[in-house]
């Protein structure tokens, strides 16, 4: 057991599980789901663990307060909320748990790219609105098409499993990896095969450094065809403002977008939330508040993860 004194400061939304489990190896857990950043200096102070989603920095300042600190669980898998080579060297062990919500994600892309291609919201809207236009909303199928998916974790697999029930030619990008690849999928050791054949493109890629801005105007002129656009990764992955020049120019059919540049719109700078206004007015453009990983299920199973790592 772990000394009963040991906290945990909970400043995400977890299931019931992941506070059950800690309390019962001997944690008591300090709950602040709307915690801010500023109000984290004072909680974080004694704590021997964390459990953060996107709420929280875990940045060096933070870090340097919480002098107890031995662990960071992060509810979902993206690990730059927090600075983990300086935590590493606090001896602050660090775990993700993108296993318990890659299907969530998976689900959402596929339903955005079919509600796109077969036009299914904008349909039924126009018929709530007395409305019988067939022609105007003739679909496209994705059989006999190609997928590109661009990063190849736990996310990206989940989605190219989903996907191939759809008959289409999948190709995959990913520079770490690349091992162990199931065989309806064929892996591209370059962008140029993407570049190519793509007629869907998909990013599921972590933020870091050589990721920001990484589909962009540069990026939209390397495409040989006009595609659809995925993004269910981080919205900075994707230059909002060349999404748009590619969509009026003609490069672009349309988008499916569940992150965004700065989250919620209020927090853009002008010219994103000029761009991102237009985007929104188009009909080839399907936007969610990013919620492809926000299921029900993904709540346990990502509670259920940490859990796991935790205590083992």
């Amino acid at each position: 057991m772990i000394n009963n004194k040991s906290r945990v400061l909970i400043a995400a939304p977890v299931h019931d599980v992941l506070i059950k489990g800690l309390t019962d190896a001997g944690y008591v857990c300090d709950i602040h789901e709307n915690i801010t950043q500023s109000g984290a200096y004072e909680l974080i102070a004694g704590c021997t663990g964390v459990i953060t989603s996107t709420r929280l920095q875990l940045d060096r300042t933070l870090l340097d307060i919480a002098t107890d600190l031995r662990w960071i669980g992060r509810m979902g898998s993206g690990m730059e909320v927090i600075d983990v080579p300086y935590a590493a060297t606090k001896g602050i062990a660090c775990y993700s748990s993108p296993e318990g919500n890659c299907n969530a994600v998976g689900e959402h892309a596929v339903g955005m790219l079919l509600d796109l291609n077969r036009r299914i919201t904008i349909s039924n809207r126009e018929m709530k609105n007395g409305l019988w236009l067939r022609n105007e909303n003739r679909g496209v199928e994705l059989e006999g098409k190609t997928l590109g998916i661009i990063g190849f974790g736990h996310t990206g697999r989940a989605f190219a499993k989903k996907m191939q029930g759809f008959d289409m030619e999948i190709l995959i990008y990913d520079k770490y990896n690349s091992e162990n690849l199931p065989s309806y999928v064929t892996n591209s050791l370059h962008l140029n095969k993407i570049f190519s054949q793509a007629d869907v493109l998909s990013f599921h890629v972590p933020l870091q450094n050589d990721t920001i801005d990484y589909f962009n105007w540069e990026f939209i002129l390397n495409m040989n065809k006009k595609f659809t656009l995925i993004n269910t990764s981080r919205g900075q992955v994707v230059n909002t403002v060349a999404l748009l020049r590619g969509i009026k120019e003609g490069r672009i059919n349309g988008a499916c977008l569940d992150v965004f540049e700065q989250e919620p719109l209020s927090a853009m700078n002008e010219e994103t939330k000029r761009a991102m206004s237009e985007l929104m007015e188009m009909q080839n453009v399907i936007t969610t508040p990013h919620i492809a990983g926000y299921t029900f299920e993904a709540l346990f199973k990502m509670s259920s993860t940490l859990l796991r790592k935790i205590i083992n």
